[in-house]
C-alpha cells in the first residue's frame, strides 16, 4: 500500500465513522466524579466554583470516551492499523501469522476484554525493530525485532499479553484530545448525521482524522503515560497467571530488551519507560511458585515459529 493509498484509507474510514458515531450516540455512559478537584477544595488551592467547574469538565471527557462504541473503535483501530502498516512492512507468512493468532487468542481469551468487535487481530511487522503496538479494537502488531527477543513461548506471550492490556484498559482511545470528539458528538448531537453537509461534515471528518493522528502519535512517537504502561504491565501478569504461563517471563523479556536498547533506541526505547524501571515495579508482582513447567510441545512449537521467520 502507498502512502497516498493509506490515507486516502483513512479519510474514508474517518467519513465512515460519522455514521456510526451518530447510531451510537446515545448510548451514554456513567461519568466520574474529578477526585482531585474535591481535593484541591479542602486544602483551599481552589475556590468550589472551581472544583465545580474541573468536575464538569472531567466528567464531560469521561462521557465523550465512554459514548465510543465498539463498532466505532473497531473503526477507528483498523485506520490506525492502516497507518501502521503504511509505515512497516507486513511479515506475510502464512504459517508464522496463524501461530502468533492462536496464541494471541488465547492470551486474549484469559484477559479481562476476551472479546472485541469482530475479533482481536494479530500481525507481525517485517523490521528488525523492537516494538509492538495495540490498535483500538484489538488490532495488535508485533515486530520481529521483539519477536527475536523471546526465547520461548511464554516469552511471546507476555509480549502479546502486555498489548492486549492497553487494549482492555482502552488506553489508545484515551490518547484522542477530548476537544476533537466534544466538537464532532456536539455536531452530531444537534444534526442527524444523515443531513450533515458542508462544512460540518468537514468539521466531524476533520475529528476523528485527528482522532486517528492522536493515536498514532501517541503509540509509534510519544508513547503512553507511565501509569498507562504500568496497567498493561500488571494486566500481563494476570493474564498469565491465568494461563498458567509463567509470570516472570515478561521480567525476561524485559530484562533483554533494556541490554538491546541501550545502544538501540528506536521502538519501545524512544516511547517506552526505562525497562529498569518497570522491571522493579513487577518483581513484587510475580509469583512462579506454582507454575507448571511447560511441555516440551510448547516450546517446540515456538521453535517452529521462530525458524519460519
Amino acid at each position: 500500500m502507498s502512502r497516498f493509498e493509506g490515507k486516502s484509507v483513512i479519510r474514508l474510514i474517518a467519513m465512515a465513522m460519522v455514521g456510526l458515531v451518530w447510531a451510537g450516540f446515545s448510548t451514554g455512559c456513567a461519568t466520574v466524579t474529578n477526585v482531585g478537584s474535591t481535593i484541591g477544595e479542602a486544602a483551599g488551592v481552589i475556590t468550589p466554583q472551581q472544583g465545580e467547574s474541573i468536575r464538569r469538565v472531567g466528567e464531560a471527557a469521561e462521557k465523550t470516551f465512554a459514548d465510543i462504541t465498539p463498532e466505532q473503535e473497531y473503526f477507528i483501530g483498523r485506520a490506525v492499523g492502516a497507518t501502521i502498516v503504511n509505515t512497516y512492512n507486513v511479515y506475510d507468512r502464512e504459517e508464522a501469522t496463524r501461530y502468533l493468532n492462536v496464541l494471541g487468542q488465547a492470551v486474549a481469551r484469559f484477559s479481562d476484554m476476551p472479546e472485541t468487535f469482530r475479533g482481536y487481530r494479530f500481525l507481525i511487522l517485517d523490521t528488525d525493530e523492537i516494538n509492538a503496538f495495540a490498535a483500538p479494537g484489538g488490532f495488535i502488531f508485533i515486530s520481529r525485532g521483539m519477536i527475536g527477543l523471546c526465547r520461548t513461548e511464554d516469552d511471546l506471550a507476555a509480549v502479546i499479553a502486555h498489548e492486549v492490556g492497553h487494549v482492555q484498559h482502552r488506553h489508545a482511545v484515551r490518547a484522542i484530545k477530548s476537544s476533537r470528539l466534544t466538537s464532532a458528538l456536539t455536531i452530531l448531537a444537534l444534526e442527524s448525521a444523515k443531513n450533515l453537509g458542508g462544512s460540518d461534515l468537514a468539521q466531524v471528518t476533520e475529528a476523528f482524522e485527528g482522532s486517528i493522528s492522536d493515536i498514532t502519535s501517541t503509540m509509534m512517537k510519544g508513547g503512553y503515560a507511565r501509569g498507562q504502561e504500568r496497567e498493561a504491565d500488571r494486566a500481563a501478569v494476570e493474564i498469565l497467571r491465568r494461563m498458567g504461563y509463567r509470570q516472570g517471563s515478561l521480567v525476561d523479556v524485559l530484562e533483554r530488551m533494556g541490554q538491546v536498547l541501550q545502544t538501540d533506541k528506536r521502538g519501545f526505547g524512544s516511547t517506552h519507560p526505562p525497562a529498569s524501571a518497570r522491571i522493579a515495579e513487577l518483581r513484587p508482582l510475580v509469583n512462579d511458585v506454582n507454575t507448571p513447567v511447560p511441555t516440551s510441545a510448547r516450546q517446540k512449537r515456538f521453535d517452529r515459529f521462530t525458524a519460519s521467520l
